[in-house]
């Protein structure tokens, strides 16, 4: 049954690639370009994994269940984790198909990622992150809990708010960009020459992540999609030999590594780039920034953003808010300068 967790990483990491569906770029955008074209796209993520995840507990093929919202982790944990994903050019899911595109930096950031999850939890830093999230708050991790609603309420609020948002979107005239004929056709062509919508994409992810509960759940892991604890798993394993770290999580990141390399390949877009150094440092440091914060908040921009707001927990949609806040400040600090010096300056005239 592990070898499910290949496929399904597999099908996401071909589609993140293929979509370029990252959500760092969707969470800096709101700051830097004051757009929210691919932050409402991820939205459709959520709601498709929402109506598939609690038609699934409603069937009890899974369970949806939340601990005690730890909300000081999360807090810290998700500002640092939004903080890294700038510095290291990709999200946890971005890191991973940018690694399989050949980009150096992002092999930096991941091993540095891997490396700093570990720390933080099975490492030095166990102990602080369990301090961390120790400190809790009530003993409903859940929002539909704590308001004393049905969840799908929740659900179909989040359904027609993202459905709206969606179509202001999609009906929103757009400048046209000048593309080349395409040189394939029939599947090759849609596969791996023509632009995927973001939409669509994100349509596919959900669906993904729906098909990912059930899987994982048949093997004894009760979650749906993660890329933090599978990644620290890897380096644990890696330096114990601890068998019993390699699960269906694993599996699952090995899968998205394959399966964007196949569309990187397929697409005639992997090519080796090694960036200079001041990239690589800053590559680094964004990786380990993004381990640590991600072992605090109890997951990344796939656990929290993506996983746990279609099942309504707290821990999801504050580390959501708060790993937005995160890229915003890195925005400010390191692209919005960079932008300033690279626009031309105005001459008076008669100078």
């Amino acid at each position: 049954m592990l070898i499910s967790g290949l496929l399904i990483g597999a099908a996401l990491g071909f589609v993140l690639q293929r979509g370029r569906f990252c959500v760092t770029g969707a969470f800096r955008d709101v700051w830097i370009a004051k757009n929210t074209w691919w932050l409402s796209a991820f939205f459709v993520a959520i709601a498709v994994q929402a109506v598939g995840i609690w038609v699934l507990n409603a069937l009890g093929v899974i369970t949806l269940e939340a601990s005690a919202f730890p909300w000081l982790a999360t807090i810290v944990g998700g500002f640092v984790f939004g903080f890294g994903i700038v510095l290291a050019g990709g999200c946890a899911t971005g890191t991973y198909y940018r690694a399989s595109e050949g980009l150096v930096g992002s092999w930096f950031a991941l091993i540095f990622y891997a490396l700093f999850a570990t720390i933080s939890k099975y490492g030095p830093l166990a102990g602080t992150t369990e301090a961390m999230r120790g400190v809790t708050v009530g003993t409903q991790g859940s929002i539909h809990e704590t308001l004393g609603v049905s969840p799908w309420v929740l659900v179909l609020a989040l359904v027609a708010v993202t459905g709206l948002w969606a179509r202001h979107h999609l009906t929103k005239p757009r400048m046209k960009m000048a593309t080349l004929p395409p040189e394939r056709t029939g599947l090759n062509h849609l596969l791996f020459e023509k632009a995927w919508n973001p939409f669509a994409t994100a349509v596919v992810i959900g669906v993904i992540a729906i098909i990912a509960w059930p899987a994982s759940w048949a093997t004894g892991r009760e979650s749906g999609l993660g890329i933090t604890t599978p990644s620290a798993n890897i380096a644990s394993y890696l330096t114990t030999g601890d068998v019993e770290l390699v699960d269906w999580g694993v599996f699952l990141v090995l899968g998205i590594l394959i399966g964007s390399f196949i569309a990187a390949k397929g697409s005639g877009e992997f090519k080796l780039r090694v960036p200079d150094a001041q990239t690589i440092v800053r590559s680094i440091g964004g990786g380990a920034l993004m381990g640590v914060g991600a072992a605090w908040a109890g997951g990344c921009t796939i656990g929290n953003a993506l996983v746990a707001t279609a099942a309504f927990e707290w821990q999801g949609w504050v580390s959501f808010a708060v790993m937005i806040l995160g890229t915003g400040a890195a925005a400010k600090l390191f692209i919005a300068p960079r932008k300033t010096s690279a626009a031309p300056s105005r001459v008076p005239a008669g100078v």
